[in-house]
């Protein structure tokens, strides 16, 4: 009997539902980002470990959510006069991973328009929160902002 009680928390309708709610936040998440009222960092765990793909003056991996914040997002913020806007165009979700396909726009400080266009793969823990992404981008977009 307590193989079909463990069995029916780790079965299709258990790893469904997880699917359904880490889809749901990231959505909300992206949603608060574009309404200026949060953003996907909200959900990093504190621990995250960050990947940025690719060759780029923030390409690395960042340990930590304060690493990643001080050291990829500060350097590319500090050079834009408005927020990245995104605008998600795929969410999908397997187990514990969700991939979002996404595009952001801003405004870069000496007026040119930014637009980079996204794919992070990101890795929940049990509790809602992101310990894990590779992060892939436009490099040569983000390298021309940080020009």
């Amino acid at each position: 009997m307590a193989s079909a009680a463990s069995a029916s928390q780790t079965g299709p309708g258990i790893a469904a539902s997880r699917e359904e709610a880490n889809t749901a936040r990231v959505r909300a998440a992206f949603d608060a980002w574009r309404a200026g009222t949060g953003s996907v960092f909200d959900l990093l765990h504190e621990d995250v470990v960050w990947t940025v793909a690719g060759d780029s003056p923030v390409s690395g991996i960042y340990r930590g959510k304060a690493d990643f914040m001080d050291n990829a997002v500060a350097p590319i913020t500090a050079r834009l006069a408005t927020p990245i806007v995104p605008q998600v165009q795929h969410v999908v979700a397997q187990g514990d991973a969700v991939v979002v396909i996404w595009r952001g726009v801003a405004r870069a400080h000496h007026g040119s328009a930014y637009t980079n266009h996204y794919a992070w793969h990101m890795v929940f823990d049990g509790d809602g929160r992101i310990v894990r992404v590779v992060a892939f981008l436009d490099t040569w977009a983000l390298d021309a902002l940080m020009q």
